[in-house]
């Protein structure tokens, strides 16, 4: 341990008792069925909700993370990037299948993308040199707010009857991409009750939100990587802020079951799909505030 090999991260700032669970054949066990699990709810939930998985994910990690060691002040950026880094292919499998069904509007992508990425950029800047605590903040108080939105709004409830163009839909994007980047999340937990308001239809707003973690995670997850790169708290196999250990365990997961949610998607009633949605997200947001003031 204390050796770097092409950057990838294998320090020891760690305390014995956390290396002796890496060696442990029954603990790592537990801890890839646990990821497993992660992996399939959160595909499911990329399918379903649009989401990609980061929701689930984020939290998950973060309360996991202290298990290795990993010092408090890089937990949340840990869990945010890794939960980027799987977000990659379960956005691309989720988004070939909604694309698949017809409902996505491309040309609203087609528009949107530019100031989306820009809004990453700005995002990713911030969650990398922020404090720990203050990622936690954000993510729990937007997951409160979706879930307040999606959880007391009918699901034909909206403010407008199409997306805002030039600079209103410029700031749309470059919100979506820049809070979505800084909570670990790829673009659905905001995309879709944005759209929703904006008077998509919901199935049409999923579909069309599963595009923006594609958008989101790349260039985020690469911002992580190198904002990392030579931080010497990083746990074992890591690059940059990037758990290769989360990400191999929960990626294969997430794509086996992206499929599930799709289909669920199409058969669930509307205002189901949106209940379900906010209970999720106020959950979340729950745990996180809890573990910011214990």
């Amino acid at each position: 341990m204390g050796q770097r090999v092409c950057h990838i991260a294998f320090p020891s700032p760690i305390p014995d008792i956390a290396m002796d669970h890496l060696t442990d054949p029954f603990w790592l066990l537990a801890l890839a069925a646990a990821m497993a699990v992660t992996g399939l709810v959160s595909g499911t939930l990329a399918g379903l909700l649009g989401v990609g998985g980061g929701i689930v994910i984020v939290p998950l990690l973060f309360n996991v993370f202290p298990l290795f060691g990993i010092p408090e002040s890089i937990q949340m950026k840990v869990a945010v990037a890794t939960s980027l880094a799987t977000i990659i292919p379960t956005s691309i499998q989720s988004a070939r299948k909604h694309y698949a069904t017809g409902t996505m509007d491309v040309a609203l992508l087609k528009s949107i993308w530019p100031a989306m990425l820009a809004g990453v950029a700005f995002g990713t800047f911030i969650g990398v040199y922020v404090k720990g605590e203050g990622l936690t903040a954000v993510f729990a108080m937007v997951s409160l707010l979706v879930a307040l939105n999606m959880g007391f709004t009918g699901v034909d409830f909206k403010i407008t009857d199409s997306v805002p163009s030039g600079p209103p839909r410029a700031a749309l994007g470059m919100g979506i991409g820049s809070v979505s980047a800084m909570m670990g999340i790829g673009g659905g937990t905001l995309g879709v009750p944005l759209l929703s308001m904006f008077g998509y239809p919901i199935r049409q707003a999923v579909a069309t939100a599963s595009a923006f973690g594609l958008i989101i995670s790349v260039p985020a997850t690469i911002g992580f990587v190198l904002g990392g790169w030579n931080d010497a708290r990083l746990p074992p196999f890591s690059l940059g802020y990037v758990s290769l250990i989360g990400f191999a365990l929960i990626a294969p997961s997430s794509i086996l079951a992206t499929p599930w949610g799709v289909k669920l998607a199409h058969t669930i009633p509307p205002l189901w799909l949106k209940r379900a949605f906010a209970v999720f997200l106020a959950a979340t947001s729950l745990r996180m505030f809890w573990s910011l003031f214990t």
